[in-house]
């Protein structure tokens, strides 16, 4: 069961990462955190046509970053708080690995150094 839990934070992670890794979808992230959008206003917004923007926002959906809900014929997108906040914990933690990593070769070489002065 732990495997099966692990497995599925892996997807959500890559489904997130995935979707981010493309700017118009993170400018539509960006956009939809100031406010709800719809669909048509934003893809006023973009040299595209309004079935490419609706394909990004359903990788955006998919990725579970922004919800859509309907408000008469409108399509408002807006974001999903919780999962742009595990996206954000993550790289907090990418972060914190790697500064580890560059302390820990600093304080190596910062040895590696002192061993040579001593000779």
């Amino acid at each position: 069961m732990v495997v099966n839990l692990l497995a599925d934070a892996e997807a959500e992670v890559d489904r997130i990462f995935q979707a981010l890794a493309d700017a118009t979808r993170r400018d539509i992230v960006r956009r939809v955190i100031g406010r709800e959008q719809n669909v048509t206003d934003l893809a006023d917004r973009y040299a595209m046509s309004f079935a490419a923007v609706q394909k990004h926002v359903a990788v955006l959906q998919r990725s579970g970053l922004v919800a859509k809900r309907r408000r008469g014929r409108e399509q408002l997108v807006g974001p999903v708080l919780d999962a742009i906040d595990r996206a954000r914990t993550l790289l907090d933690e990418y972060e914190a690995l790697w500064r580890g990593r560059i302390d820990r070769m600093d304080a190596i070489l910062g040895e590696a150094e002192g061993s040579e002065a001593g000779r």
